[in-house]
Formats: structure tokens, sequence, C-alpha cells
């Protein structure tokens, strides 16, 4: 297996004001004058870490990690306040803007994909490549798949915890009941909802169990932003039309694209990345055979690392990286 890079440290942090009340942290790593490459983390809501930065050759990229609007360091932590789709593909340019980067590569995992896709579709001339992971289309019947029965077939023990904070009379809609909860003016009941929808993610994300995977998504501060903002989108139709992302996908047939997804997503199944990649001539869709939704697991981690190496072998010489 190709191993992760290691640990790097950023060269430069930022926090850029958007549209108010927001404040973005955003940082840089690796190589100021490499290929540009900007990290889009899922959820929407789980914000970056140090693991962000270690999918590319610190040598050859100029690798930029930022939270999205209530994520991670950005301000004000969990808002929903104008915190929509294209609000984040407006931050996306912004942020593009403020580092003077004319192009860049694109690469997102889950709902990081959503937020690729929808961006490289509102602005194709800016995108050089994209390196998807566990591709999500946000449709209703995602939505529906994980949040109401599919999944809850799959993990029917993990499941009885997702739905025990739910009364009966509710269960017919726990995004909408998870929602009411989540944004209610009881502060302990917001925190026992998001505690128990994030380990549900948490423990459906891995083909193999991983306590180290749940505890990630149910430490409190990370558990507060990705459960409320999670349920905030789908709530609201991830604010999509009805099968935008695919019914734009001709927008983007030229860009070169690599789509690694898990066999066994239970997260966003595999049907997902096939409906994109056969609308996309330019993308090349990697199946891991051994592996579910996470990043983080060898058989994704690997072809990531590898998609990455391939990437900036394609492109690095190809066009000017600065304005």
């Amino acid at each position: 297996m190709q191993l992760l890079y290691p640990e790097i440290k950023p060269y430069a942090r930022h926090e850029l004001a958007v549209e108010s009340p927001h404040v973005l942290y955003a940082d840089e790593s690796g190589e100021p004058d490499g290929l540009p490459v900007v990290f889009i983390h899922g959820g929407p809501g789980a914000g970056c870490d140090s693991l962000s930065r270690r999918f590319f050759d610190p040598s050859l990229y100029r690798i930029v990690t930022f939270d999205q609007r209530g994520a991670g360091r950005s301000t004000p932590h969990g808002s929903l306040e104008k915190n929509t789709t294209a609000d984040l593909v407006a931050d996306l340019e912004r942020l593009r803007e403020h580092l003077g980067i004319q192009q860049w590569v694109l690469f997102g995992g889950s709902w990081g994909s959503t937020l690729a896709l929808a961006y490289a579709q509102s602005h194709p001339e800016r995108v050089l490549g994209m390196v998807l992971r566990g591709i999500f289309l946000c449709r209703p019947s995602d939505i529906h798949w994980f949040y109401q029965q599919g999944a809850s077939r799959v993990f029917p023990d993990y499941w009885e915890d997702y739905q025990a904070l739910i009364p009966t009379e509710e269960r017919d809609d726990m995004v909408a009941a998870y929602y009411r909860r989540l944004t209610g003016d009881d502060e302990i009941c917001r925190m026992h909802a998001a505690k128990a929808w994030s380990t549900w993610e948490g423990r459906c994300a891995t083909l193999r169990p991983s306590s180290k995977v749940v505890e990630r998504f149910s430490e409190a501060r990370r558990a507060y932003a990705l459960a409320r903002i999670e349920c905030h989108y789908f709530q609201h139709q991830s604010f999509l039309e009805q099968d935008q992302l695919l019914a734009n996908m001709h927008k983007i047939a030229h860009i070169p694209g690599v789509i690694v997804h898990g066999r066994y997503d239970m997260v966003c199944p595999l049907d997902n990345a096939l409906a994109v990649h056969q609308l996309w001539p330019g993308s090349e869709l990697q199946i891991i055979r051994d592996a579910g939704h996470a990043a983080s697991e060898p058989g994704i981690a690997d072809a990531l690392v590898r998609a990455t190496e391939s990437m900036a072998q394609q492109l690095l010489d190809l066009t000017p990286v600065a304005e």
C-alpha cells in the first residue's frame, strides 16, 4: 500500500471574511510554486485536519485546505445562517481569487465531491482536474437511503441507537425530527442529537469497524457542526435542483478526473459514482473492492494518493499556476 505523505505544517494561514457573519479559515502547505490543489472537506460541516494535507506530494503541490461556513476553525461555529450550496461555491471562488490562483485541482470526498462538482459546473474554466472520493449526489433517494430506510437494514443495531432519540410518532421523517432538535432552543438536546447523528454516520463509514473513526465523528465540537449543518442541508434538499449535478455533467465533460469509490460504501452507495462516471468522458472510475466510505481506509487512501500523483504528472507543465 502507498503510505500517505508525512504530516506537514502550513506555511501560511488565512482568515477570509466572506458574507457576514462568516469568516473562513484556510491554510497553505507544500510547495508555494507548485500545482494548486484545494481540499474540499465532507459533511457538510466536517472541517479539515492534519490528515487533509497528506494525500499530496508536498514537493509538487501547493496544498490549500479550508473550513467551509460554520465548520472547523471557521466562524461562527455551527452557523446555519447564509449557509447554502451556492454560498459555498461562491466562497471557493473568493478563496481562489484571494490566493491569486488562476486554475486549480479539486480534491473532495463525500459532500466534498458534491461541492466540487457544483463548483466545477459553475466555473469549469477554473478547474484543471478533479480527484473525487465517495461520490454523493444528494438526491432525495440518497438521503432516504442513509437517514430513513436502506442503511438501517444493513446496520439495524446501530440504527436502534440513532432512532432512540426520536419518539415513534416522528420516525417517518428522521431528518425533519433531528432538524427540530438540532435547531431548537434546548442546548442539551442539541448536543445529544448531534452526537447521535454523527455517531450513526461514523459507525457506518468503514467496511471494518473503526473506533478511531467513530471517536472522530462523535467528538463534541466536530459533531455539533457536522450534525447541524448536514441536517440543515438535507432538510432543504441540499440547496440543489432535482438531479442538478447529473444534468450539468456536460459542462465538465472535458475535465480529467479520477473517481475513487468503495464497493461497500453504505453512506454513499456505488450507484452515485457510476451515474457520474457514465456522464463524464474525462473520468476514470476506480472501485475499491475491500472498502466502505472513509478516506482513511487503506485501499481508498492508497488509490487517492496514486490519483494525485498521476494528476500532477499529467498537469504540472501544462498551465501557469498564478495570475
